[in-house]
């Protein structure tokens, strides 16, 4: 598997050859900067370190700094690491979006948007409490009963019940590749992506 970091542009729609509306997302993938190759001998594990998006010198560390100066590259503000896909990569290369063809399907993972501490109406689509009779009083969102009584005297794990919902990673699998603009680094692929609007995304295919 081999892939690339990009930002999350935002959505937008296309229309096939069938005149059918498809919803899409435009990432701007790459290119990046190839920084480190670990290998089995030295560090244990396979693995190729990307990083993407250029970053101010004095908002960088020292040890970082010095990371990035071995490898001959500007400061990046995002580096992940990819275990398969780059054989014959070495340290200054760049990976461009040239690496994916229009109609094959790639994984997306992204953090979801933070949505705060919600209820569970809103975080695990409950349907409250529904009824304005009965003695009910402002309790149309409420859970309801969780189940717990003197037996077994506790609340089971794994509950759903309300709080912080989102900022999560999330991904997401399967999503076809529409469209390869090379000469402004930009990937389109079908549906939605996890993550706001100029997020970091990893987008990863199987080779």
């Amino acid at each position: 598997m081999s892939g690339i970091i990009g930002k999350k542009i935002g959505m937008t729609s296309l229309f096939n050859e069938e005149g059918k509306n498809i919803p899409c997302t435009v990432i701007q993938a790459g290119p990046c900067s190839i920084l480190q190759v670990r290998t089995l001998e030295v560090d244990g594990y396979s693995a190729v370190q990307l990083g993407f998006d250029d970053k101010s010198e004095k908002n960088v560390g020292k040890a970082l700094a010095g990371h990035f100066k071995k490898a001959g590259s500007a400061p990046k503000a995002k580096l992940v690491e990819f275990h398969d896909g780059f054989a014959e990569a070495k340290v200054g290369e760049e990976v461009k979006v040239d690496l994916f063809i229009e109609g094959e399907y790639v994984d997306v993972t992204g953090t979801s948007k933070g949505k705060g501490f919600q209820g569970v109406v809103k975080r695990h689509g409950f349907g409250g409490v529904m009824q304005a009779t009965h003695g009910q009083h402002n309790r149309l969102r409420a859970p309801g009963s969780i189940g717990a009584g003197s037996d077994p005297s506790r609340v089971f794990k794994g509950m759903r019940m309300a709080g912080r919902m989102g900022g999560k990673q999330v991904t997401v699998q399967n999503l076809q590749v529409l469209k390869v603009d090379q000469e402004q680094n930009l990937l389109v692929v079908k549906g939605a992506v996890p993550g706001a609007k100029n997020s970091y995304v990893i987008i990863r295919k199987w080779n």
